[in-house]
């Protein structure tokens, strides 16, 4: 069975509804290879979740089989603040930033994808109808651009495909769960996926470019 790899999800430290440790065994249980925790901060709660997280990690990774990932998502934050911040959440221990892209559901600001880019996050959630340049600096500095499996932000999964194609940048499917039932199983992360317009073979290629993310932030 695949293991799945899920770079953005949520906890009771914003709107989700697990501590950290529940959440981890859930997926250990559905076989999970690594998730990161990225609860929605901006600069007013950041310096209180991340060292929670990253204790969580600290914590529970010596005894769990599914690797956590300490991160955070910078949601809705003015894009001039995204180069500061997104330093800052590293400064604090952040594995993995994931800034809330301009997702259509949801009234995120104008330049918010192209300020995330510009600021190094690693990987830009839900980007909404992004355009070719900005897809461009993506696959120029190795961010990921995400394919929701979440409900309004997966509206533009087969946009972000079609660019993506064009501009040969990096792809992951992630859930950004809020609750238990929001996790994805292997079989489902691949109908998000495929279902968006990818190949198998394309397909392949984005688990592994998830795979060289986690390996690059766990060493």
């Amino acid at each position: 069975m695949d293991r799945i790899i899920d770079l953005h999800t949520h906890t009771f430290f914003s709107d989700g509804a697990l501590v950290p440790a529940e959440h981890l065994r859930r997926v250990e249980v559905m076989g999970y290879e690594a998730i990161a925790i990225t609860d929605h901060a901006d600069s007013s709660n950041l310096d209180f979740i991340i060292p929670r997280i990253v204790q969580a990690a600290k914590d529970l990774n010596p005894v769990s089989t599914t690797r956590l990932i300490a991160g955070i998502e910078l949601t809705h934050v003015p894009p001039a603040l995204y180069g500061k911040l997104t330093a800052r959440a590293r400064e604090l221990g952040a594995e993995i930033v994931v800034a809330h892209g301009e997702t259509p559901v949801e009234p995120v600001a104008p330049g918010t994808n192209r300020a995330a880019l510009e600021a190094g996050v690693d990987l830009l959630a839900h980007p909404g109808f992004i355009t070719e340049e900005d897809a461009a600096l993506a696959a120029e500095r190795g961010i990921l651009l995400e394919l929701s499996g979440r409900g309004g932000h997966s509206l533009t999964n087969g946009h972000v495909v079609k660019i993506a194609e064009k501009t040969g940048a990096m792809l992951a499917v992630n859930a950004d769960a809020h609750t238990p039932s929001d996790f994805l199983s292997p079989e489902m992360a691949k109908k998000v996926a495929l279902g968006a317009g990818l190949s198998e073979g394309r397909y392949r290629q984005l688990r592994e470019d998830m795979q060289v993310l986690v390996r690059k932030i766990t060493g």
